[in-house]
């Protein structure tokens, strides 16, 4: 039941998600939504987005396990964002997002459920930002600037029906992410020069 509400949010939103719909999309009787989940629609999509952001965590490592920089993670890491969008047809969203735009019913645990997912994507993406060499400064703001970017990606990709969002990222922030990576590297070599 839980992967199909997630799976239902990412295409409908929260609003327009009903426990009979997660129901006959996860084949489960009827009787046992309330067995597994007695706080109803609200425990539901909370456990979906703490599973979704999970998921990402994972996704963002193994993406990081691939790559060489810190502008190779984020083309990969955008890439597959991309593709995934793509082959849903344009149908498929964010997890999390839609709970802080609509959530109304037990508002108070899933905002508090979006901001720990949220925080906990950006804190994975920083802690591979500072293992490709970033300062833990550079390196949290090129996670939330990620983050936030993968996040209106998914959106205006949607909207027009097009990867083009996803590219227009990808080389902004790995061209970023490739000039940053330099800097320091030059510095250092500028001043065991002198």
């Amino acid at each position: 039941m839980v992967r199909a509400a997630e799976e239902l949010i990412r295409e409908r939103g929260y609003s327009a998600t009903a426990m009979s719909d997660v129901l006959d999309r996860s084949g489960a009787p009827r009787g046992s939504v309330y067995f597994h989940f007695p706080g109803g629609k609200a425990q539901l999509v909370i456990e979906a987005a703490e599973a979704y952001a999970h998921q990402q965590v994972a996704c963002i490592d193994r993406v990081a396990e691939q790559a060489g920089s810190a502008a190779e993670f984020i083309e990969a890491y955008l890439n597959l964002a991309r593709d995934g969008m793509a082959d849903s047809g344009y149908s498929r969203g964010c997890g999390i997002s839609p709970l802080v735009i609509e959530a109304t019913e037990g508002s108070g645990e899933v905002a508090e459920t979006s901001r720990r997912a949220f925080t906990e994507m950006t804190g994975r993406l920083a802690f591979h930002f500072i293992a490709y060499g970033m300062d833990s400064k550079a390196a949290r703001e090129l996670a939330e600037a990620l983050l936030a970017s993968l996040m209106g990606a998914l959106i205006t990709a949607r909207a027009l029906r097009s990867p083009a969002p996803f590219d227009a990222t990808r080389t902004a922030l790995s061209g970023y992410a490739a000039a940053a990576g330099r800097k320091p590297a030059t510095a250092k070599r500028d001043q065991a020069g002198r």
